[in-house]
């Protein structure tokens, strides 16, 4: 081993070994040759499970998925030059759904930058404002100084990615050739490593005298729950809001609908009602509670909107701002089982509480007796009422995620809903899927014609490794969100620049990467498929054929009858 291999094969030992030793096990590589070092001990390192992903836009979206699942750090690693640049979207994502990331970018020595060397593009401050931290690092050198130097850029960057909020960050590794290091067996019992920890934010004893005030001085509070809950903050609002007596609007994705912490006062139908224009000024809150991130439900943000002499608490663990309504009046930032626990006086009163839950038992009736025709939204209802306990169900945006928010109900049974509502986008929506699919034993991935399209080579690293997830891919021939939406009236350029029919249908996609493929076009044969699907292992591809202008007529005649019912004809 010459001297150039010694230092940087002990460089990147020290840097890798520094957050293996902090609990960091999974990394995804893109393959390429500046990377070799990294790529190289990364597999030989023995704590560390790898996967190779060659698409380097599936590969970051891949590994978002596994940070996701795992609620921790996950390496992701490239070669310089564009490659960097695929792992973008994936990056903005995990910046604002708030994942943890660890993106090691190989990169040309600084001698071959901006002189027109191949494969070398400005890698610095590559992902700007969309990653908490980044670092151009420097040359592997010999000396315990640069070894301390390496373990203490991980571990500063580490700890950045964990701490509240949580959120990519970016090593950039300029890299001289020759690139191989040395492999010996003993490579990863050397050292001392640092420790980071990270706590969780609570409110100081004297704070929170103001907030008492406001709770106790109002009995008629709602509590909106959003994307992005703690599983232990799960139980603490549900408590919070029983001792209250507050309702809890919960959208899907704060897995509060479904579980054991206790549905009673779970409020899951209000997407309908409010669009309905069913509630009164008897119902009008006096205090609004919010955890989490804004609910997917237009109708929901809307009415909070409306209430602007209604103080709402704004509640979250981290330091982002979280009121696109503009309408907070007080920020707490605290964990939210510290908030609950702080705050939880228990009130006497339950009659407020019972006005929503009736309003909601009733709207779910009346929903009852309209969902009966098989179209995209009786689809969800069954495929969300029929899959195994403990499943958890990745699901797309646009029309997919909405067609949850509105045909999901709350029940004991613990089914997780995940999707990537940082930026809200349908790239990658198959890989982050796939991703959280090597930490669950049971996953399902909602999605429409086109994000399936967008991400289908995704499907390979899921043949590579075997993975088992369930894809439904609700096919209606085109943008199915965009039929709800005033684009809709454009009629002479609708289907050509927002309805975009492909004329796909995916079974050669199917065979391509190794897929069992169903085709249904009923209910008895798509809950046929599920029973299949749920008996075999690896890739299955379920495709729903939908009618898109059905499908909006069917939510139209609901949303009217929901309406007219519950006024009872009165629009007055």
């Amino acid at each position: 081993m010459n001297e150039h291999q010694q230092r940087l094969t002990d460089y990147l030992v020290a840097f890798i070994d520094e957050l293996s030793s902090n609990g960091v096990d999974e990394a995804v590589i893109s393959p390429g040759s500046r990377s070799t070092p990294l790529a190289l001990l990364l597999t030989h390192h023995p704590r560390i499970k790898t996967y190779v992903n060659v698409d380097e836009r599936s590969a970051a979206f891949f590994a978002l998925g596994i940070a996701k699942a795992k609620r921790k750090p996950v390496i992701l690693v490239c070669t310089s030059g564009t490659a960097a640049a695929n792992y973008y979207p994936a990056v903005i994502e995990a910046r604002y759904a708030k994942v943890p990331l660890l993106v090691l970018t190989a990169d040309r020595p600084h001698e071959l930058r901006e002189v027109g060397a191949p494969q070398a593009i400005d890698q610095l401050d590559l992902y700007g404002r969309h990653v908490k931290w980044a670092v151009d690092m420097a040359l592997p050198e010999s000396g315990q100084e640069v070894l301390r130097y390496a373990r203490s850029a991980a571990v500063r960057g580490l700890g950045m990615s964990i701490g509240e909020p949580h959120g990519p960050v970016h090593f950039n590794f300029p890299l001289r050739e020759p690139l191989i290091p040395d492999l010996r067996e003993d490579l990863f019992e050397e050292g001392t490593a640092k420790r980071v920890y990270q706590g969780e934010r609570t409110l100081a004893p004297d704070q929170g005298e103001e907030l008492e005030k406001v709770l106790n001085e109002r009995n008629r509070g709602i509590i909106i729950c959003g994307p992005g809950m703690s599983p232990d903050g799960i139980q603490a609002v549900a408590d919070f809001g029983r001792a209250k007596g507050f309702p809890i609007l919960a959208d899907p994705l704060s897995n509060m609908r479904s579980g054991k912490h206790g549905t009673d006062g779970i409020i899951d139908a209000y997407d309908t009602f409010l669009k309905a224009g069913t509630v009164g000024e008897d119902m009008k809150p006096d205090l609004i509670i919010r955890f989490g991130a804004m609910a997917v439900s237009k109708p929901l943000m809307l009415f909070l909107k409306g209430l602007e002499d209604v103080p709402q608490l704004v509640i979250t663990r981290g330091e982002e701002w979280q009121d696109p309504t503009g309408r907070g009046t007080h920020y707490v930032y605290a964990h939210e089982r510290h908030f609950c626990d702080r705050f939880a006086r228990e009130a006497k009163q339950r009659d407020w509480i019972e006005k929503w839950i009736r309003l909601n038992e009733k709207t779910k009736d009346l929903m009852q007796e309209v969902i009966g025709e098989w179209d995209e939204g009786k689809a969800v209802k069954c495929l969300l009422e029929t899959i195994p306990e403990q499943s958890s169900v990745f699901v797309s945006n646009s029309m997919p995620i909405r067609d949850v928010d509105t045909f999901f109900f709350s029940n004991d049974r613990s089914i997780a809903i995940h999707a990537n509502r940082g930026a809200n986008g349908i790239d990658g929506v198959v890989s982050t899927a796939l991703g959280m699919s090597t930490q669950s034993p049971s996953t399902y991935l909602l999605i429409g014609d086109l994000a399936f399209f967008h991400d289908m080579n995704g499907l390979l690293v899921g043949r590579k490794y075997g993975l088992d997830l369930t894809v439904i891919v609700m096919n209606n021939n085109g943008g199915g969100i965009f039929s709800y939406l005033p684009q809709a009236k454009e009629g002479a350029y609708f289907e050509e620049l927002f309805g975009t029919p492909m004329d796909l249908e995916f079974s050669h996609a199917a065979a391509m990467y190794g897929a069992d493929y169903s085709l249904v076009k009923t209910e008895s044969d798509f809950l046929q498929a599920l029973r299949q699907a749920e008996g075999t292992k690896g890739l299955k591809i379920i495709e729903v054929l939908a009618d898109r202008q059905k499908n909006v007529d069917n939510h139209r005649k609901m949303w009217e009858f929901v309406s007219r019912e519950i006024h009872g004809g009165d629009r007055s």
